[in-house]
């Protein structure tokens, strides 16, 4: 790595856990990880939510990648004057997001269940020894269906709920943009970056997407990412960047 101070923005709250996959590469590679949201995050209306006619008691268990999904979750069921059952499932990208669910509900480990990696493809084994489950994942507006795709073609059959809108937050003008890299997880975090920096080239940043949409999206500006996940090789997106950066410090 350079001497000079390398900063990675993560356009994502900064995780929960004091230690994690991020504060273990900023010690291995000396590296800085900034956590920024790019997006506004609103609820869906409970009247545009009926309009996908999704009943959430019709499904035993629920798919959740961040906390603002649990939150999106259980405020839809409170308005929708629907009690979550005792026996939903609940199936996390993460333990911090698991953990983060009793705020809502009495956590029990026969209920709740996370990845370590930050993986769904972890918990194929969980899913596959409950094949009655019906699942329904909790997802935004423009979202990513590269989970929903891949557990697919594990034959569990996932549907997607609409619940609330990403909606792009522009970086101040006076606020600084010192990042050597920068890791995305959705279009509408592509569109955020777009909007404020219309002149980005290629090359001007080192570029971390994850999911197919995200690539798509910095493609339609000319763009090719340098980091991809979810891929066989690299499941999560710090994976993919531990990778990068294990390469980079080699040079």
């Amino acid at each position: 790595m350079a001497k000079k101070e390398y900063k990675i923005l993560v356009s994502q709250p900064r995780p929960v856990a004091e230690h994690n996959r991020y504060t273990d590469m900023e010690e291995e590679f000396g590296v800085t990880f900034d956590f920024r949201p790019l997006i506004r995050l609103d609820g869906l209306d409970v009247r545009d939510f009926r309009k996908q006619h999704i009943n959430p008691l019709d499904y035993t268990a629920v798919l959740l990648n961040t906390r603002v999904a649990a939150d999106q979750y259980f405020r839809i069921c409170s308005e929708m004057r629907i009690t979550v059952p005792d026996t939903m499932h609940f199936y996390c990208l993460s333990e911090s997001i698991a953990g983060y669910l009793q705020k809502y509900i009495p956590y029990r480990k026969r209920k709740v269940f996370y990845s370590e990696n930050n993986s769904f493809e972890e918990l194929l084994p969980t899913m596959n020894r409950r094949p009655n489950e019906k699942y329904m994942m909790v997802v935004s507006e423009n979202y990513n269906d590269e989970v929903i795709k891949m557990l697919g073609t594990h034959k569990i059959q996932v549907k997607p709920a609409v619940m609330y809108r990403s909606v792009p937050a522009e970086w101040r003008a006076d606020e600084p943009f010192d990042y050597q890299m920068i890791v995305i997880f959705t279009p509408t975090g592509v569109a955020s970056i777009h909007n404020s920096f219309p002149d980005m080239k290629p090359g001007d940043k080192v570029i971390a997407a994850f999911g197919q949409n995200t690539v798509a999206a910095f493609k339609s500006y000319g763009i090719e990412p340098d980091i991809i996940a979810p891929s066989p090789e690299f499941p999560s997106i710090t994976s993919a960047i531990h990778n990068y950066l294990s390469g980079n410090n080699k040079k």
